[in-house]
């Protein structure tokens, strides 16, 4: 195959006697496309190069969960190189809307290029050594021209443990010769594959939300640049022909005119080269920008050009026979890689100045027009601690944001749906739009997001007060907050010697820390299951409640040990003095349930979809830094009570049989949460009672298709992500915490409510918030069970039918989980 354009812009490295850097193949002793490059080699390579050159300055910003150093590579022009900072802070002056004390012309582009965010993508990385090494040496054609107009920004690998994974399997499996035959033990990734991070989590959705290390770490990188092209490659099946921007529908309203212009002129010098060279490709299928946490929409609504590059190749190994009969090679995907590489710098290089022109007057008019229907979000401070970290999360993002006042207001209610006065309170968040991130904070809270298109790539809806289980309001007008900060409630209490017993507050994530610290130092815990009034002071139902005389005869300095956890965690402690209450049942009665230490199971393996294991286990070690056990299915037969009294089966496909290994621990006393996927292996098999719902209502099925539409979904059968207003019973322990809860659903499965246990979270008709369902599928969830709870024997079974932890930025629904986890024996 005849490369064109590589030909060319190697042509003056080939003859430049000059050039004293080692190439890739030169550094590595292999040409780049006959192995897989380990991390460590690519970052050594990066630093050699480095080393050598002047127009190269390396940062690295962090550590991946296996300790793997995160870096990228800045190259320019010399000249640039010697005023780097004095760039960046002009670029950042942009992005905040400020007066500009430079001249444009004289200040260059900045160009960022993401490599390798999926680690099992592995192609990508290969290709940034050899960028790296053409920007270099830039003896190739027109790169000292493009280097003086531009700033690139490579960082080579974005998940080197997901990355690693995939090369360490692929590097012990090859022959001495690579096999093209796809059913070939090479083409086949054992579970959990090298896709996901160390977590087994998607990087390339957590840019919004930044639950994981790598992501935090780089966008705050990224925030330091804000650059005004960004571009993530990516590799798709490799029965695929090679894809590039601009995208397909759905895009999202908010995305401007230029910005679906330069992906059409990136997309069409792309294609000029493609064209040279005969290579497949396609534009505006399948790949669309709606869902702001990608590698594209991201930083789209940061003012950039946000565009995904994909190269068929996911599983394709060195070589590999596609569906056509040809043999796709690394080095082709390399190759093609590189080219858009290319080619993209050229066209940024070529439309410097209207690229740094647009992308100050994006921010400029942020500030004085934001997008939407709304100016302000106000959210009310009625779970403090949920609010903080909501707060956390804008912070993260540099969405500004402030606090409190004493107006009277009318506004738009993300509870009632419905228009509704209220009064500004000092703690309540306000987020006015008016400011240099509007897009991305109007994004974020938006009700509802129009969706043009059916065939979307992910979910349709996201709007962070149902995310996070927070009342809160859209207002028309912009309002401005009176405080920069929360009013923190100082924690003061006069120590009272011998209470009958200390009580804590159950409203939040938090108190489980609480609680697992009480647990821990061998103090027994009891929850109010009801609530009770004691010398005048209400309690709410999920109080904790720690009995001096039950704790004293085993742990004498009981007293002094809960005293130190309330301080350690700031909390308030209150002193009950008699068992004796004013209303509700006394502290003798079996309302108040000594509970249980959790010894936590999660089984794992190629039965469970990784992804959704992954959520599983980074909640508890890394959010509740609470000690876990991973279990294979096979092992499931043999567990032992003492050791594992809880277990959860994240969402999977698991055997029919598997109920059958599990019926005497539950029996006996174990609790098993079932995830989603999980329910249908237990769903009409004795003891268990859980049943799929059948669908009884009549759905619109006489519709023609057109053989044009036959890759397109049905939008009345479509649901990629829509929210739900769930009806709790609010007495259930699982509820408790949520004054509502809105579930993420994204598919239409429900079930037959429970007769032998408690129907913990139904849909009832209406339920239906926000995103893309179809009417059929609405049709379908308008009555049915999604979360309950089954008594069986000694032990129980708690049904979770949606994802309560959807990649861990759905914080309300954590509460729900760490209640079954925690609260329920």
């Amino acid at each position: 195959m005849k490369y064109l354009f590589l030909s060319l812009l190697l042509a003056g490295t080939m003859v430049s006697v000059q050039a004293q850097t080692k190439s890739p193949d030169d550094y590595l002793g292999y040409k780049l496309g006959s192995h897989f490059t380990p991390h460590q080699k690519v970052v050594d390579y990066f630093k050699y190069v480095a080393s050598v050159h002047k127009n190269i300055k390396l940062i690295s910003y962090g550590k991946s969960n296996e300790g793997k150093e995160l870096l990228v590579a800045v190259v320019s022009s010399e000249n640039n190189m010697g005023r780097l900072e004095e760039i960046r802070k002009n670029n950042l002056l942009m992005s905040k809307a400020g007066k500009r004390n430079f001249e444009l012309a004289k200040q260059p582009v900045v160009l960022w290029l993401s490599y390798n965010v999926h680690g099992n993508e592995a192609s990508s990385t290969e290709t940034s050594m050899k960028t790296l090494y053409t920007l270099a040496e830039g003896t190739a054609p027109n790169v000292k021209q493009w280097l003086s107009n531009t700033v690139v920004v490579i960082d080579p690998c974005l998940n080197p443990d997901g990355r690693d994974r995939y090369v360490n399997f692929f590097n012990s499996v090859v022959g001495s010769v690579p096999n093209a035959d796809p059913e070939a033990r090479e083409h086949m990734e054992p579970w959990p594959r090298g896709r996901s991070n160390h977590y087994y989590f998607d990087l390339n959705r957590d840019w919004a939300w930044q639950t994981q290390v790598e992501t935090q770490q780089r966008l705050a990188l990224y925030q330091d640049w804000m650059p005004e092209v960004h571009v993530d490659f990516h590799e798709q099946s490799y029965n695929e022909p090679y894809y590039f921007a601009p995208a397909a529908e759905p895009v999202h309203q908010d995305i401007n005119s230029w910005q679906r212009e330069f992906q059409v002129i990136a997309g069409k010098n792309n294609a000029k080269y493609f064209d040279q060279n005969g290579w497949q490709y396609f534009t505006k299928e399948r790949f669309d920008l709606l869902y702001p946490s990608y590698g594209d929409t991201y930083p789209l609504y940061n003012g950039a050009i946000g565009m995904t590059y994909e190269q068929g190749g996911i599983n394709a190994g060195l070589a590999v026979l596609t569906v056509d009969k040809d043999t796709l090679t690394l080095k082709d995907r390399i190759a093609h890689h590189f080219t858009t590489s290319m080619a993209t710098l050229e066209s940024v290089s070529t439309h410097k100045e209207r690229l740094l022109t647009e992308f100050a007057a994006y921010f400029e008019r942020s500030v004085a027009s934001p997008p939407g229907n709304y100016q302000t979000y106000v959210v009310k401070a009625d779970n403090l601690p949920r609010l903080k970290k909501l707060a956390g999360l804008l912070a993260k993002n540099q969405i500004e944001f402030s606090f409190g006042g004493t107006q009277q207001l009318s506004g738009f209610n993300f509870e009632t749906r419905k228009a509704g006065n209220f009064k500004l309170e000092r703690n309540d968040l306000v987020l006015n739009l008016h400011q240099p991130k509007a897009v991305l904070a109007s994004v974020l809270f938006e009700p509802s997001t129009v969706v043009t298109d059916s065939n979307t790539y992910d979910i349709t809806a996201w709007a962070l007060p149902y995310a996070y289980g927070l009342t809160a309001y859209a207002l028309k007008e912009p309002i401005k907050g009176s405080y920069a900060d929360l009013a923190e409630a100082t924690v003061a209490r006069k120590v009272v010697r011998d209470p009958y017993a200390w009580a804590f507050s159950w409203n939040s994530m938090e108190d489980a820390q609480v609680l697992m610290a009480l647990q821990r130092s061998g103090i027994k815990v009891r929850v109010a299951e009801e609530a009770f009034t004691s010398e005048g002071q209400s309690y709410k139902p999920g109080t904790l409640l720690v009995y001096r005389r039950e704790n004293e005869k085993i742990f004498p300095q009981a007293g002094a040990r809960i005293e130190a956890i309330a301080d350690q965690f700031g909390v308030q402690l209150r002193y009950v003095m008699s068992g004796f209450v004013d209303k509700g049942r006394d502290f003798g009665s079996s309302a108040y349930t000594l509970l249980t230490v959790p010894k936590v199971g999660i089984v794992s393996g190629p039965e469970t979809a990784s992804l959704a294991v992954g959520e599983v286990w980074a909640f508890f070690d890394q959010e509740l830094k609470y000690p876990v056990s991973m279990i294979g299915v096979q092992n499931l037969g043999d567990l032992d009570l003492n050791k594992i009294n809880v277990l959860v089966l994240p969402d999977g496909n698991y055997p029919k049989d598997l109920h059958e290994k599990l019926d005497d621990w539950v029996d006996n006393g174990g609790k098993l949460i079932l995830m989603e996927g999980a329910i249908a292996a237990f769903a009409d098999k004795k003891p268990f009672e859980i049943k799929k719902k059948e669908d009884v209502v009549k759905v619109d099925k006489k519709k023609l298709h057109t053989y044009k539409d036959r890759e397109k979904d049905d939008f009345d059968d479509a649901i990629p992500g829509a929210i739900y207003k769930v009806n709790l019973d609010k007495a259930h322990p699982m509820s408790w915490g949520l004054d509502h809860y809105y579930m993420l659903m994204t598919e239409d499965k429900i079930y037959e409510p429970l007769t032998e246990g408690w129907n913990v979270g139904m849909l009832k008709p209406g339920g239906y918030v926000a995103g893309l369902a179809g009417k059929n599928v609405q049709r379908k969830l308008e009555n049915g069970l999604l979360l309950g709870v089954q008594p069986i024997g000694k032990g129980s079974v708690v049904y979770l039918g949606s994802d309560v932890l959807f990649r861990l930025f759905w914080e309300s629904g954590k509460q729900l989980f760490t209640n079954a986890v925690f609260l329920m024996n």
